[in-house]
């Protein structure tokens, strides 16, 4: 099995190298035959599921349905891996062994969840790979694999790191991520964009539809660079950092980034790829400002895109100085239709625009700001959406295409 990873590295550019360990040595100079340690259920239990993530249901390679335990000692180290992103974490046990074993992450985690809070055991067989969990409930055996066939985690030259807030890092990646393509033909846009700088850093994600450059003055670089960060690994970096702000460190080099806060540590290789040339496709003229309160635009879209065709989501804005608002849509095949008035200040020549009733409600939801802007030129060319409250240290502009009005199906 360790072949076959190994086989498999030069698909994904990651160096597949046996991990090698040292076995504490018996009293007779040889091996021990057991790896033994006592952990607390639930706190086991929170750090597998933070890591889980990463874990494929059906990986190319076999050994990547598992966790890789490495203990030292009452340090225990859980490696989970599926080639292209890494996540570890570490926990204190009892314990006075060395060893390492793969065990099956999805048998083990619904061990867990059925335990109640108490200290379990762990035996393993370093010769069989046999594991067996203690519990006050009762003893539960499984099978588990070399370690010696699970991939090591990259190695990252660490070219320059940034140091930020957590929620500075969650912040971007939620403002940032819903907006990335699903689209695998075009992978430089499955990830979010990412430009460090000395003033700045700034985050952009695009699936053609729609834009979202996320800025924060607070995280700052010495060294001016760009990288994409692929979409899986932010998602399971947004699904793990924790609720209060702690500090955390990115290492970056040309290939890996490295994240590391509390006890958790994530690699990810970065796609090697062209991002689009963002800052053209942002018009700087628009002359026609709409000024509304979010909530009342986002619920009324809702309503009407109830109406609107099924396969365009098609809905139109038509606006009229100094505050009338008119939003309606049409589905001729069903001949349903809905239209609404809301109030808003306007400046600016009267115009008729459509958009995509979904793109603009996520794009609508994912704001904090009570008030915001629509700034156009013209009804063919992108709107510009910019909240009018933000949080001191962040700058976010969402830009969003329009669709022709004549394409009622």
């Amino acid at each position: 099995m360790a072949k076959l990873a190994i086989g498999f590295s030069a698909i994904f550019l990651l160096n597949l190298h046996h991990i090698t360990y040292q076995l504490k040595p018996n009293r007779a100079g040889g091996l021990p035959e057991h790896m033994k340690f006592t952990v607390s259920s639930s706190v086991l239990l929170k750090q597998l599921a933070a890591i889980n993530g990463v874990v494929s249901t059906n990986p190319i390679v076999p050994i990547l349905e598992n966790f890789l335990f490495q203990l030292d000692a009452n340090q225990l180290t859980v490696t989970a891996s599926d080639l292209q992103t890494v996540m570890i974490t570490e926990i204190t046990v009892e314990s006075s062994d060395k060893g390492a074993i793969a065990i099956p992450a999805k048998l083990l985690l619904d061990t867990l969840r059925g335990l109640p809070e108490q200290p379990i055991y762990f035996n393993v067989d370093v010769d069989t790979f046999g594991i067996e969990i203690g519990s006050d409930n009762g003893r539960y055996k499984l099978s588990g694999e070399n370690p010696i066939d699970f991939p090591k985690v990259p190695s990252v030259a660490r070219a320059f790191s940034v140091e930020m807030s957590s929620s500075a890092l969650s912040h971007a990646i939620v403002n940032t991520i819903f907006a990335t393509s699903t689209d695998d033909l075009r992978p430089a846009m499955t990830g979010v964009y990412v430009q460090l700088g000395a003033d700045y850093a700034t985050f952009v994600a695009t699936d053609g539809h729609r834009l979202i450059r996320y800025r924060r003055h607070d995280v700052k670089s010495s060294v001016d660079t760009t990288m994409i960060i692929p979409r899986k690994a932010l998602n399971l970096l947004k699904a793990c950092l924790p609720s209060e702000s702690v500090p955390l460190k990115a290492d970056f080099s040309s290939s890996n980034a490295f994240f590391s806060f509390a006890n958790i540590k994530m690699v990810c290789r970065l796609i090697d790829e062209r991002f689009p040339d963002y800052e053209n496709a942002i018009p700087t003229n628009n002359p026609n400002v709409l000024t509304i309160n979010r909530s009342e635009l986002a619920n009324s879209l809702k309503r009407i895109a109830i109406y609107s065709n099924r396969t365009t989501h098609q809905i139109r804005l038509k606006m009229t100085a100094p505050n009338a608002l008119a939003i309606s849509a049409e589905d001729l095949d069903y001949s349903n239709e809905a239209n609404e008035q809301l109030m808003c200040e306007y400046n600016g020549d009267d115009m008729e625009i459509g958009f995509n009733a979904k793109f603009l409600v996520e794009m609508l939801n994912n704001l904090d700001a009570n008030t915001l802007s629509l700034e156009l030129s013209a009804s063919n060319r992108a709107g510009l959406i910019i909240p009018l409250e933000k949080e001191a240290d962040e700058d976010i502009l969402m830009l969003v295409m329009p669709v022709m009005l004549n394409t009622y199906a």
